[in-house]
């Protein structure tokens, strides 16, 4: 079991830079089920941490995978027919070995599958939901949850809701789970429920590169392997915010700035990580 995140600022900085410097000691494998359009920097990224990767299809595979990995990234993007038996098989074998596992809701709305297996995840509970605001918000109206407002809509993979917008809702989901919820943005909001981290940093440059926002989630997988939720998301949230900054002093264009900031991400330390700001708020009733 691992031990549950503290609360203060300093106290989450000392877990940030011991996840950060776990996950390099340890090289935990976390597979994917993630869409086509972003297997390759999913992985990248993994790898970039300090994480294994493995990308996974088949509903056996994804039995076996939840067994050897030590946590799990489920991406709703491009959705196959057979995931669905794929998704519920792989959610039940972990919900059987008690192992983490992250959801991207992307394209929530959008088909009657991804409707259904997302409304299938409100019993057979993600560890870290990680999205823009309009998924977030988005999700919790799907699972009955306060929401605090009617979601602006998603436009493909884009929010159309400001991050705090999605505060009531990231904080209702985060409940139900009994987990974490990462909400992306300008300026970014993690919560598990009972406190709110707004996390600072990034670069203008990663709406730019296609699957920015899905390799979050397979990096917070791989820090939930050695990680309480809430540390391992803000953990992620914090070295992409850094790992953004250091890329876009020195990039082109996004074509560069991808490559910079894969680097970024294998260079950095855990003090650097750790020493991203961020404020810390308490979530209220």
């Amino acid at each position: 079991m691992k031990k549950t995140a503290k609360t203060t600022k300093e106290g989450l900085r000392r877990e940030i830079r011991e996840a950060v410097r776990l996950v390099r000691e340890k090289n935990p494998m976390a597979p994917s089920i993630t869409n086509t359009v972003t297997i390759n920097l999913v992985a990248n990224a993994q790898l970039a941490v300090g994480g294994s990767a493995a990308m996974v299809y088949l509903a056996d595979e994804g039995e076996a995978m939840a067994a050897l990995g030590g946590a799990m990234y489920i991406n709703m993007g491009t959705l196959m027919p057979f995931y669905a038996e794929t998704l519920p098989r792989t959610v039940k074998a972990l919900a059987e070995q008690q192992k983490p596992w992250v959801v991207d809701p992307v394209g929530i709305g959008v088909g009657g599958l991804r409707t259904s297996l997302l409304l299938g995840f409100r019993t057979d509970k993600p560890t870290i939901i990680r999205g823009n605001a309009s998924e977030i918000i988005a999700l919790a109206e799907l699972w009955e949850l306060d929401s605090g407002k009617k979601s602006g809509g998603v436009r493909g993979v884009d929010a159309t809701d400001p991050v705090e917008a999605a505060r009531t809702a990231a904080v209702s989901l985060a409940r139900h789970t009994g987990g974490a919820v990462a909400v992306s943005g300008p300026i970014d909001l993690v919560t598990d429920g009972k406190s709110i981290a707004f996390a600072e940093g990034g670069s203008k440059f990663l709406p730019m590169i296609t699957g920015a926002g899905c390799s979050l989630g397979g990096v917070a997988a791989v820090y939930a392997c050695v990680a309480a939720p809430f540390v391992a998301a803000l953990t992620a949230t914090a070295i992409y915010n850094f790992a953004g900054e250091t890329a876009e002093k020195i990039a082109k264009g996004p074509a560069s700035f991808q490559t910079a900031f894969l680097d970024a991400l294998y260079r950095a330390t855990p003090e650097e990580v750790g020493a991203q700001p961020f404020t810390l708020e308490t979530a209220g009733k």
